[in-house]
């Protein structure tokens, strides 16, 4: 226990170390600067239902995003696919699917990739404004993350997310690379305190290569030679993000279980957000979340268009529920579930997921 103990701490302390210039870091006149902000996005149904409140005892897939640290909840293998329709009437949609599989007595490995997808964006020229004439082209936003967690002890866990990250159309592509470290408590008479911390995405700056930065240009002006201007691509950082959460489960019996949760997230490029949310459970069998996510100036007057204090998607109520299905009489019985997933935006008509889990 003592060998355990002292892992947590060092890690903590090297994690706090990485903390402690990006959580000073946030600027939300910056905001336009960070690129690949799609890894901000929750693409799981489950735990975006309330809101990310959950990420101290977030488990399973989910916590690919939320916190690497709750993998470990994995029995031998589960698998998660979900979809989500980004900004209802956007026309953009997420597909996510991962697996996990316990690889010894406390280890568990993680894969799962999210495709973003944009539709087709009509071609145009200086030379062809016409949509139509030079047909149609789909940008390709990709994530794959690779994770490890160990359980060091009953009540501690920790682990380590390592994220690809892939964006590009025909001409031009950009690759990246981060990494997300996370770690959770658990104590009380019941196991029903939670604590958590996770730091996303760190990892160096991307930038964008490839033909499309490319054109043709008359070398003086009035003749017909030509030559290759390749312009440059400036580099762009990564949405660092802190995340600190806590949640209470009170137990009522054998059957019920009601859930308090909060998270804080500090985001390097935009303002920081305080999401308080709550998780009702029937047998584990019925579950119904919801949540609401407070950041500066998201109560203030004026329209979408004025309100210039507000800098996240992500904001407001939340809501959502799960259904899980026992398909056997074990002590852990392999699962099917059904989630479902609101997020209330200001612009578009909101965020739905949908998923389905199976937990061997």
């Amino acid at each position: 226990m003592k060998k355990s103990f002292g892992y947590i701490v060092m890690s903590m302390v090297i994690l706090l170390g990485l903390t402690a210039p990006q959580a000073i870091a946030g600027n939300k006149d910056r905001s336009g600067q960070a690129g690949a902000s799609q890894l901000l996005i929750n693409p799981w149904a489950a735990s975006s239902g309330w809101g990310n409140a959950g990420m101290a005892r977030v488990h399973g897939l989910d916590a690919m995003f939320g916190n690497v640290a709750g993998i470990t909840s994995c029995n031998r293998i589960d698998i998660d696919f979900s979809y989500t329709d980004w900004l209802h009437g956007s026309e953009l949609n997420l597909i996510s699917f991962g697996v996990l599989a316990r690889i010894g007595e406390s280890s568990v490995l993680g894969l799962s990739f999210m495709s973003v997808g944009i539709g087709e964006i009509p071609i145009t020229t200086y030379e062809n404004p016409d949509p139509h004439v030079l047909g149609y082209f789909s940008p390709n936003l990709m994530n794959i993350n690779l994770a490890f967690s160990h359980a060091f002890s009953h009540s501690i866990s920790g682990g380590f997310n390592l994220k690809i990250i892939s964006e590009s159309i025909k001409d031009m592509n950009g690759i990246g690379v981060a990494i997300d470290a996370g770690i959770q408590y658990v104590t009380g008479p019941h196991d029903n305190v939670h604590f958590g911390i996770t730091l996303k995405n760190i990892g160096p700056t991307m930038k964008y290569s490839g033909d499309g930065l490319a054109y043709k240009a008359f070398l003086t002006q009035g003749t017909t030679q030509q030559f290759t201007v390749v312009q440059r691509a400036d580099e762009f950082e990564l949405p660092t993000q802190l995340s600190i959460a806590a949640a209470y489960d009170w137990i009522m019996g054998n059957d019920n279980r009601l859930t308090i949760a909060g998270n804080f997230s500090s985001n390097s490029f935009t303002n920081d957000q305080i999401t308080l949310g709550m998780e009702y459970g029937w047998r584990e069998i019925l579950l119904v979340r919801a949540g609401y996510t407070y950041e500066n100036g998201i109560w203030a007057k004026g329209g979408v268009i004025d309100n210039m204090e507000c800098m996240n998607v992500n904001r407001g109520l939340s809501a959502g529920l799960s259904v899980q299905v026992p398909l056997s009489k074990d002590e852990n019985p392999m699962r099917m579930a059904f989630d479902y997933s609101f997020r209330d935006t200001y612009t578009f008509k909101g965020t739905h997921s949908f998923g389905i889990r199976i937990n061997f």
